[in-house]
């Protein structure tokens, strides 16, 4: 058998020439082993009815063995011919030939050092998509978080506009000027309470300081 894997040839076939030839070699065989029991079937019943015969089926058996020898040796060397011619002429494709989806080879050819560069540049197209993904998700991340900011900042603007209508229903036109003059009035307020609680802190002080001096002076000698 060849030792030439042929792949071409296979990928041409759809099987590859070697497989193709072992089996007509164990079909010639078989085939072979058959007929050889026919004949051995039809000696015997030849011989059965001749009179005075003394030949054994053994005898005729070992002489079937050894005539089905000599008959696969030149089989052998017969087919090992056959397979040659097969495989060089009939179940083989010449270099010069491209099958068609192998066409575009022949239009683009490219070397080694070509198909490399187009990995490297698949490779970093490959990377700079998985960026981009990563990107556009953070995107969409960012895009819901303002949403929901969104969403409060609507409540607010509606809360305000509520407020507004309140204030105006209570006969405070400009709604602006009143939050300005409440935010003025909240501040002074805080000041005044501030004012008031370091004041408070001075009394207490103030107090401690006289009940300690007070202690001291109705102490017993």
């Amino acid at each position: 058998m060849s030792v030439d894997p042929m792949a071409y040839e296979a990928q041409f076939f759809g099987f590859t020439p070697q497989t193709c030839m072992l089996r007509i070699y164990i079909a010639f065989q078989d085939y072979l082993f058959e007929v050889m029991l026919v004949v051995e079937t039809v000696i015997l019943k030849k011989l059965g009815g001749l009179p005075g015969c003394n030949i054994s089926h053994a005898k005729i058996r070992k002489s079937t063995e050894k005539f089905l020898l000599f008959l696969k040796e030149h089989f052998d060397k017969l087919f090992g011919k056959m397979e040659e011619m097969l495989l060089q002429l009939v179940l083989n494709i010449p270099k010069n030939v491209l099958l068609p989806e192998d066409k575009v080879h022949e239009q683009y050819p490219y070397s080694k050092e070509q198909f490399q560069a187009l990995q490297d540049e698949i490779r970093q197209l490959q990377e700079q998509y998985r960026a981009e993904a990563a990107a556009g998700q953070a995107l969409r991340a960012e895009l819901e978080q303002q949403k929901v900011v969104q969403a409060q900042l609507e409540k607010i603007l509606q809360w305000f506009d509520g407020l507004e209508n309140l204030c105006r229903e209570h006969g405070i036109s400009n709604f602006r000027e009143s939050f300005a003059f409440l935010a003025q009035n909240t501040q002074k307020l805080q000041e005044v309470l501030r004012d008031v609680e370091k004041k408070s802190q001075t009394i207490m002080k103030h107090d401690h300081d006289c009940h300690g001096k007070s202690q001291k002076a109705t102490k017993p000698i």
